[in-house]
């Protein structure tokens, strides 16, 4: 009996009422989905087809915003599945703070071009990374804030994770804010640099957190 009393205060305590996350989940999906595929209209083919591949050379800060910002949605998309196998309930904020993470990711492609623009341009690289990096770094403060908010009270957590596990994957979301933003300070002073802090992000956050699966402690 007590914890049958324990589940139903759960969804009381909550904002709105709750709901599965199935469709926020599927929605969520469509929109990581459709930005990559966003990312490749922004390279365009080379104008002189005379000397094709040193057009093609010369496209390469196209090829480092399209390479770096697929596998940095790609790696968002893996990390957010993480979140969401955990949580069994969404109520209308969680579903709120995930609108505005997916909002941040649909910019993504438009930070990209900003980014590819400056470096084939040579000018405003340093504004640009700033640029990229703010978007980056808003969505690891988003990442943040919905995990915090998921397991207050473990109200919207299932019982796939225990409060260590929990603890373990807050740990990883918040490291993400450091070094993001520290990417993003060194880019203002040493542009290239500061997009290659950024990139190794991406290897860093594929490896398994050590908390994200059942049992795991």
């Amino acid at each position: 009996m007590p914890r049958q009393e324990g589940r139903s205060a759960a969804p009381s305590a909550a904002f709105g009422g709750t709901r599965s996350p199935g469709r926020l989940v599927a929605f969520s999906d469509a929109v990581f989905a459709i930005a990559v595929t966003l990312l490749v209209l922004d390279i365009r083919p080379p104008e002189d087809f005379r000397r094709l591949f040193h057009g093609l050379g010369l496209l390469w800060p196209s090829y480092l915003a399209y390479s770096v910002t697929f596998l940095m949605i790609g790696q968002i998309w893996v990390n957010h599945h993480v979140m969401f196998d955990h949580i069994r309930l969404v109520d209308r904020l969680l579903m709120f703070l995930n609108t505005l993470l997916l909002m941040d990711v649909a910019f993504l492609p438009f930070a990209a071009s900003v980014l590819s623009d400056a470096f084939h341009s040579g000018d405003g690289e340093r504004g640009a990374v700033v640029f990229y990096g703010a978007t980056i770094e808003l969505a690891a403060i988003l990442f943040n804030i919905i995990w915090a908010y998921a397991r207050r009270g473990r109200r919207l957590l299932g019982s796939t994770i225990d409060d260590a596990g929990a603890r373990f994957v807050a740990r990883r979301f918040r490291v993400a804010i450091v070094w993001i933003g520290a990417g993003t300070l060194v880019g203002a002073f040493l542009p290239l640099l500061g997009v290659a802090v950024i990139a190794a992000f991406i290897p860093a956050y594929w490896l398994p957190i050590r908390g994200e699966r059942t049992g795991a402690g």
